[in-house]
């Protein structure tokens, strides 16, 4: 089974192809052009340094969410328009699931991070053992303060993603040591760990039609904000 996944919540745009759950190909760029202009050629190139063709696939995944509203647009109309054409299937991955399975098993608790500006993250809680992962809290945005309120109870904390250099010091002091921040290899979300999840959710009957994905918003758009401040 070969399943191509693509991730464009943030600033890379990353691709991959997954063969019964190995990783044969992936290219991750953040450098110049937008992921409209950059997420078709990468796949292409991708495709082609394997000897594959958009056919050849079985199953087409997207990175739903949170993060950038106009990167998740991109990453999930690309995935339905390559499926919908194809007729295959296709399966939505939460960003945040796809950040958390990066890292490896950890006795605490593990909480990606993407930045929101303002103080802000989007975030969840998972615990992960014998590469099983378990949400503990589901994905919202959240002032940083607050989401360290909530961690007071974990013994052990480790943080990954764009919003953990940036919230490391202030997490760490005010859990007293308790906060593990990993490798800067773990500040990005990665198409592989997406791929990897969604042939694991179509084994598990969670596939679905073209029309049915969609991005995750866990908040309304800065444009959307900003309209109902001005009525």
């Amino acid at each position: 089974m070969l399943t191509l996944a693509v991730e464009t919540s943030g600033l890379t745009a990353s691709a991959s192809v997954v063969e019964n759950g190995k990783v044969i190909a992936e290219l991750n760029l953040q450098y110049g052009k937008t992921h409209s202009q950059k997420i078709i050629p990468m796949l292409k190139t991708m495709l082609g340094m394997i000897n594959k063709d958009f056919k050849d696939i079985d199953l087409f995944a997207a990175s739903t969410g949170p993060g950038s509203f106009t990167g998740l647009r991109i990453g999930v109309v690309t995935i339905k328009g390559l499926a919908y054409s194809l007729n295959k299937p296709v399966c939505g991955i939460p960003t945040l699931d796809s950040l958390a399975f990066l890292v490896p098993d950890f006795k605490g608790v593990i909480s990606p991070m993407l930045d929101a500006r303002n103080n802000q993250v989007y975030t969840a809680l998972y615990r992960k053992e014998n590469g099983n992962l378990e949400k503990i809290i589901y994905e919202e945005g959240i002032l940083i303060d607050d989401w360290i309120k909530k961690l007071e109870e974990y013994d052990e904390v480790m943080i990954l993603g764009d919003g953990a250099p940036l919230h490391y010091e202030r997490m760490n002091e005010a859990l007293k040591g308790r906060v593990t921040i990993a490798p800067p290899a773990f500040f990005f979300p990665r198409a592989a760990a997406t791929a990897i999840l969604a042939e694991k959710a179509y084994y598990e009957n969670k596939a679905m039609s073209p029309f049915d994905l969609n991005p995750l918003y866990v908040r309304k758009s800065q444009a959307e904000r900003m309209k109902e401040l001005k009525s």
